[in-house]
């Protein structure tokens, strides 16, 4: 019979081998990248005493930084075993834990069984169970989610730590139950309903006549000291900067009886796996929670009803155990009401229940009609269910596979969700599909309109865009919404380098690397930015610094092989940037930089031609391709310049043109975002005529958008006094005054 139940396991293990043969070179998601790919201390087997004694190795963001050292020490393993973030090493150390949680799943379940009377047939029902639990869908984002091993760690001490002291009673005395239950907890929190379960256990498989209360607490006693130790430990470990959420308690936990309704209906019709779920937490009593509490309700009693028969315990034991299962992510309120991976400690007790249920009917059955093969149509129907979830979790490994499948189910499934929208959009661009992106980030501030992730995308995907003006507005929006988040000065710091902006740049990296020591990416574009503004000394240490931090690290390496220094080329890049991004002042800073390095530089007089027509500006714009081609008479573009420009010259000649057309083309030019043309064409109607009004108000919106608050103020100031009910620059008049006053006010 041992032999037997051998050989199934192993046929259990091949089929779940089989159905998760696709996820291998699944790539990293998600949380995976604040606690795996930008996190150095994984980088290095020196640093596993640290995971056990400093939180801030688990996550370069201080508000997860939690207390999972097991988890830590496990990444840097397989970091290191694949020589870099090679996926298979990370899913492989995953999967044998996983098949480890198997093989005492099937122990614990055979000896549940066993001691319920189930007779000598009763490993099958188990068998059943554990296999259902392999191949069920709702297992696989535990198992594809690099970071979120924790829950199969614990989950898998939890059930390794009942089947030992279940299957080998003589060996409780010794302890060594225990063990594989501290390293759950040192793995994640939730391991700590194992005292509970172990009683329910108790209460519900062992003697009852030679236990008394005394005894049953002293049985139970060393596991409550390891689960206590370990809490006392993790709360103590656990910095202050770790928030899980912002949802109100009340709302979460009224909330989570409805979610475990939806957590039962998952184990029979898994169709609304998602990654990051739009499902809201309720803040007052509707049908939902009515239904919740309903659910609740009937399970209680179902376990107190199957309590009474030593047959049924079983079923009670493994509803206690979806319950106490539950309990840790139901009552403890984090930042999301509902996760897939949070249903992987539960359905090992629920898997147990349902089996055991559906066993005893067909028994039942199998009694009262032997007139039908019931047993040989329950194993044809078992075996095409479990070929069905094994179905659905090869497709759910291949959701998995990269950002672009992961967010693309998110989003079909939760559309409302709008970090999910987000993330889709950004892997949109990243392939370099801009206007699809900014149409998910569009859709994703409806949602989540205050949201500072969400604003430093949009920065990022206007900037990829050439859009200067709203790039920049989003940037600094976010760092309003979250002045203290390392990541808005970053990327906003970024986005000034790529603008030569290189002072201003400096000033926020410095910022984010002030916030965040931790992160190496800011560091290491602080470190270029250093380069580039002409200060080799100062990127000289930061490049020390990284390598303090990560001895690996390639960009600082090469750096100080081959340090970075800014040359004409970089100036005349930034010049052409700063062009299509419409930024004509700019482009002309830029072009200055080339020249003081060469003055025979035809493409930067070009380019500054070429900055001076955007403007409207055609005899400076002349006169510049004109240089460029005096330098170099081949020089095609600049000749092809030279006409067009000459041509617009002699159209747009101002001096031909009245104030009210000079005004018009002013208006058209701020329409077009042309804001320095818009200024330009201004100045020129009020160098015919002074006392226009609508010139002084264009003036003034122009350089509001431009955030020269001071000279918008004057202008406006001038459109009112010529035309005191101007009520469109008193509209921008008060602007403003507004900004200046913010302005002045963020900079005492």
């Amino acid at each position: 019979m041992k032999r037997k139940q051998i050989i199934a396991f192993l046929c259990c293990v091949i089929a779940v081998c089989i159905v998760y043969a696709n996820h291998w070179h699944n790539g990293f998601h998600f949380d995976d990248f604040h606690t795996v790919i930008d996190n150095p201390h994984i980088r290095s087997l020196d640093n596993l005493p640290k995971f056990f004694t400093d939180t801030a190795t688990f996550s370069v963001l201080p508000a997860n930084q939690t207390y999972r050292p097991l988890v830590s020490a496990s990444l840097a393993l397989d970091y290191s075993l694949g020589n870099g973030y090679v996926p298979v090493w990370f899913h492989l150390s995953t999967f044998l834990i996983f098949l480890i949680l198997l093989a005492n799943m099937f122990v614990l379940c055979k000896e549940v069984l066993r001691r319920a009377g189930g007779g000598e047939y009763s490993w099958i029902p188990a068998l059943l169970a554990t296999a259902w639990f392999g191949l069920h869908p709702a297992m696989a984002e535990t198992v594809n989610y690099i970071i979120q091993r924790g829950d199969l760690y614990s989950t898998c001490g939890v059930v390794a730590a009942l089947a030992i002291y279940a299957r080998w009673p003589n060996l409780r005395r010794t302890g060594l139950y225990l063990l594989p239950f501290a390293l759950a907890m040192l793995s994640k929190p939730p391991a700590v309903v194992f005292p509970v379960l172990l009683l329910s256990y108790s209460l519900l498989f062992e003697n009852q006549k030679k236990a008394t209360p005394k005894t049953r607490l002293l049985a139970l006693l060393p596991s409550i000291l390891v689960a206590a130790a370990a809490l006392i430990l993790q709360s103590a470990m656990t910095p202050k900067s770790y928030a899980p959420t912002s949802i109100p308690s009340f709302s979460y936990r009224i909330t989570q009886p409805f979610v475990l309704l939806r957590y039962f209906g998952s184990l029979f019709l898994p169709v609304h796996l998602n990654v990051d779920t739009d499902l809201a937490a309720i803040d007052h009593v509707s049908s939902d929670v009515l239904w919740g509490f309903l659910f609740l309700a009937v399970v209680i009693a179902a376990i107190i009803a199957c309590t009474r028969r030593t047959t049924l315990r079983p079923i009670a034991f493994g509803l206690i155990w979806f319950l106490i299962g539950s309990f840790p992510t139901s009552f403890y309120v984090l930042s999301e009401v509902e996760n897939d991976h949070r249903m992987f400690l539960p359905f090992v007790g629920l898997m147990l229940a349902v089996v055991w249920a559906i066993w005893l009917a067909v028994v039942l059955l199998a009694v009262r009609r032997q007139d039908l093969p019931v047993w040989k149509i329950a194993a044809a129907c078992t075996a095409t269910l479990l070929c069905v979830y094994g179905y659905g979790t090869w497709q759910r490994n291949k959701v998995w596979h990269n950002e672009d499948s992961l967010w693309l189910d998110d989003v079909e499934k939760s559309p409302r969700n709008g970090r999910g929208l987000m993330i889709y959009g950004l892997s949109q661009m990243s392939h370099g599909n801009y206007p699809v992106a900014l149409a998910y980030f569009d859709r994703a501030a409806i949602y989540t309109p205050n949201y500072p992730s969400l604003e430093i995308n949009l920065g990022v995907v206007n900037g990829a865009m050439f859009r200067t003006v709203p790039a920049e507005q989003h940037f600094q929006r976010a760092i309003a919404l979250a002045p203290a988040d390392d990541q808005t000065h970053f990327f906003y710091g970024r986005w000034l380098h790529t603008q030569m902006r290189l002072q201003e740049a400096l000033q926020q990296l410095s910022e984010a690397v002030r916030l965040n020591p931790a992160r190496l990416a800011q560091r290491e574009e602080l470190m270029q930015t250093l380069a580039i503004s002409g200060d080799p000394t100062a990127a000289h240490a930061a490049a020390d610094a990284i390598l303090a931090m990560n001895p690996g690290d390639v960009q600082a390496q090469v750096y100080l092989a081959h340090p970075t220094v800014a040359n004409a080329d970089t100036w005349l890049n930034a010049s052409l940037a700063r062009y299509q991004a419409k930024d004509y002042p700019g482009t002309i800073e830029a072009a200055d930089k080339v020249l003081a390095i060469n003055p025979r530089s035809a493409p930067a007089y070009n380019n500054i031609g070429a900055a001076y027509a955007g403007m409207g500006q055609w005899k400076q714009a002349v006169d510049n391709v004109r240089h460029a081609l005096e330098i170099d008479p081949n020089f095609q573009l600049a000749r092809n310049n030279l006409t067009t420009y000459s041509a617009a010259a002699s159209q747009h000649n101002t001096s031909d043109k009245t104030p009210e057309a000079l005004v018009n083309d002013s208006l058209e030019m701020y329409r077009e975002r042309n804001f320095t043309g818009s200024i330009a064409a201004a100045k020129a109607a009020l160098a015919m005529r002074p006392n226009m009004a609508e010139a002084w108000n264009n003036i003034a919106a122009s350089e509001a958008e431009l955030k020269h608050w001071d000279a918008a103020v004057n202008a406006a100031k001038q459109a009112v006094v010529l035309k005191p009910d101007f009520q469109l620059a008193k509209n921008n008049l008060a602007w403003a005054l507004a900004e200046q006053a913010k302005a002045a006010g963020e900079a005492r």
